[in-house]
C-alpha cells in the first residue's frame, strides 16, 4: 500500500488501527483546493502513468456514491465550466482519483484495500486553506450533499450472518458473483 521506504505517522498508524476495528462502511474525507468529489483508486495502477483510470471491482457503487454527493452540492452540480471546478461539468463533478492525479498511501485506497468502508474524497471549495469568514459559506454549500451521501449507507446488502443457533459470525467473508472484492461481518 505504501511506498518503500515510507514511514507512517503515529497519528496514521492509530487511525488504520481504529478503522480496523470498528465496522465502518461509508466514509468520506473533506479537501480544500478544487470543487469535485473522487473516489477510489487513488494511486493508479501503473505507478508511472500520470491521469491514468484506475477503477475498483466496485466502480459503479463508487459512482453512485460520488454522483449522490455531486449532485446534492449546489455548486459542484452547477453546468457552469466558467466557474470553480467547472472544468469537471462534462463528468458530473466526479472523477476517478488515478485519472485527476495519482498518488499512494490515500485514505480512500486504504479503506477499500484493507477495511469494510468506501471512502470518497470531497474537494469542498477552491481555496486549499479558506479564510475563517469563508467557512459558513462552505458548510452551507456541503451540508445537504453531507446529509445525501450519509443516506447512501442504506443502499446495499444488509444483514447478520449467523450459525445454525442464530449467533453472529464474526469474520465471516461476504463475495458478491462478478466482483472481486470481498467484504467481512464484524464482531
Amino acid at each position: 500500500f505504501f511506498s518503500p521506504g515510507f514511514q507512517v505517522a503515529p497519528e496514521t498508524k492509530a487511525v488504520m488501527k481504529w478503522l480496523r476495528s470498528i465496522p465502518f462502511v461509508l466514509s468520506a474525507s473533506l479537501h480544500g483546493g478544487e470543487l469535485v468529489v473522487t473516489y477510489p483508486y487513488d494511486y493508479s495502477r501503473h505507478p508511472m502513468e500520470e491521469k491514468m483510470f484506475s477503477p475498483t471491482p466496485d466502480e459503479k457503487v463508487f459512482k453512485m456514491l460520488a454522483k449522490a454527493y455531486a449532485d446534492a452540492h449546489p455548486v459542484i452540480s452547477d453546468k457552469s465550466e466558467l466557474r470553480c471546478g467547472g472544468n469537471f461539468v462534462k463528468r458530473g463533478g466526479i472523477i476517478n482519483g488515478a485519472e485527476w492525479y495519482s498518488f499512494t498511501g490515500g485514505m480512500a485506497d486504504f479503506n477499500y484495500l484493507h477495511t469494510n468502508c468506501f471512502e470518497v474524497t470531497v474537494e469542498v471549495g477552491c481555496e486549499k486553506f479558506p479564510l475563517e469568514d469563508e467557512l459558513f459559506t462552505i458548510w452551507h454549500e456541503n451540508k445537504g450533499a453531507l446529509l445525501n451521501y450519509m443516506e447512501m449507507v442504506h443502499r446495499g446488502i444488509k444483514g447478520i450472518v449467523s450459525d445454525k443457533f442464530g449467533n453472529p459470525i464474526k469474520n465471516a467473508r461476504i463475495s458478491v458473483r462478478g466482483i472481486q472484492h470481498d467484504v467481512t461481518t464484524g464482531n
